[in-house]
């Protein structure tokens, strides 16, 4: 195809777009503020402001106190120009975000599940839930992303096979676009923990990086040049099926045979993988370990933030379950080299620095390259901020550019 040439429209186009991302990013500002950042003159930049106000996309938000003559308009994205949606789906529950064009949030809501498991339904009543929460019409909303654990096929979009979620599968995506309206995105919920990593986390504008998931099971998300690396069936980072160490073989058949490699965790109440990396470091083997360390605390959690807060009496179980870990980190590690893992989820934010330094100097004993471990800097809920930050990027792609 042809470049389009640079026609004057097209620059209006460009113009307005950078001047509309610099104000989500900075704003509010004056006109001189933006002609600078922009390297618009004053002329162009007071020509786009109008047209911008016109769309209904900018507003006056205050003043700007200056020296002598009047002071200077400051200018801002308009946050009632388009609400976006995030949510995070899991056994449990489904927790539901509401943002304005600019980021904000202003609602959020976690729905109990309440034995209900048809997937439209689930979404539908979070949505809904949110959006009186947050006074915005269901209709406002220009996009939805949604957060899910298992294998979403990257050419479909559509949910192959959920462990935790049997009645998310084939056909669940084209059904919520048909209830909602709306273009709605599926994505593995650790690939969004670590879109909100790189957007505002430890791995802030880190090309390539690796983000260990670590909470009631296992996952892994990987980063490379900017992009999320999902595989070919969008299988990449199932890394609780990796053979190690010390853990039988996880089954394959728990995919299409109910009940075949599972066991009850008497941790949370539900089904987890048996065998593999999961079984080694998840929830129910964590909390065996500790407490044979002698950390008697009644949950997983419990026992690794014990001792992160206490090394004397827990260094010994801190320093085997970096071991543990560092199985996984370090055949990542070979295998990509991302310079960085981010240990995000319940389990990897409670080990803290303690834990990450263990984990690095394991890793660095069993590898030629060593890895900086660093633990996920990303506040609230990471699955969700990591589902708005894409709808916002969708949503302003749609907004700004009509």
């Amino acid at each position: 195809m042809a470049p389009r040439p640079g026609t004057p429209r097209l620059l209006r186009e460009l113009n307005d777009r950078a001047a509309l991302d610099l104000l989500v990013r900075q704003g509010p500002l004056t006109r001189a503020q933006i002609g600078e950042h922009t390297g618009l003159s004053k002329v162009t930049a007071s020509q786009l402001l109008s047209r911008l106000q016109e769309r209904g996309l900018v507003e006056v938000a205050g003043e700007q106190a200056g020296g002598r003559g009047p002071n200077a308009a400051l200018y801002a994205v308009v946050p009632s120009s388009a609400y976006v949606a995030g949510l995070e789906v899991g056994p449990d529950g489904v927790t539901a975000g509401i943002a304005d064009i600019t980021g904000a949030i202003t609602a959020q809501v976690t729905v109990d599940p309440n034995g209900a498991d048809d997937p439209v339904k689930l979404v539908h009543n979070a949505v809904v839930k949110a959006c009186r929460s947050a006074r915005v019409a269901l209709g406002k909303l220009s996009a939805f992303v949604i957060g899910s654990p298992g294998v979403v096929d990257p050419r479909t979009g559509d949910v192959q096979f959920s462990f935790d979620l049997p009645s998310w599968h084939e056909g669940v995506l084209a059904a919520l676009r048909t209830d909602l309206r709306r273009p709605v995105t599926i994505e593995n919920d650790a690939n969004l923990a670590a879109v909100a990593e790189r957007a505002y986390g430890a791995a802030r504008d880190v090309d390539d990086f690796a983000l260990m998931w670590l909470a009631r099971g296992m996952g892994l998300s990987i980063m490379l040049g900017g992009r999320l690396h999902r595989g070919r069936s969008g299988g990449a980072g199932e890394i609780g099926y990796l053979p190690v160490p010390g853990a039988p073989l996880a089954s394959g058949k728990a995919r299409v045979q109910p009940g075949e490699g599972v066991t009850a965790s008497s941790t949370w109440g539900i089904p987890a993988l048996a065998g593999g990396y999961g079984a080694l470091v998840g929830a129910d083997a964590v909390r065996e370990l500790a407490h044979a360390h002698g950390l008697d605390e009644p949950t997983a959690i419990g026992c690794v933030q014990a001792a992160a807060a206490d090394e004397d009496r827990g260094g010994a179980f801190l320093d085997a379950l970096a071991d543990r870990i560092s199985y996984g980190v370090t055949s990542v590690n070979i295998i990509l080299d991302p310079g960085l893992v981010v240990l995000s989820g319940e389990l990897g934010r409670a080990g803290g620095t303690p834990l990450a330094a263990r984990i690095e100097r394991a890793v660095g004993r069993m590898t030629p390259t060593r890895p900086q471990i660093a633990v996920s800097e990303v506040e609230g809920n990471p699955v969700l901020r990591g589902a708005l930050h894409a709808a916002l990027e969708q949503a302003r792609d749609e907004v700004f550019s009509r």
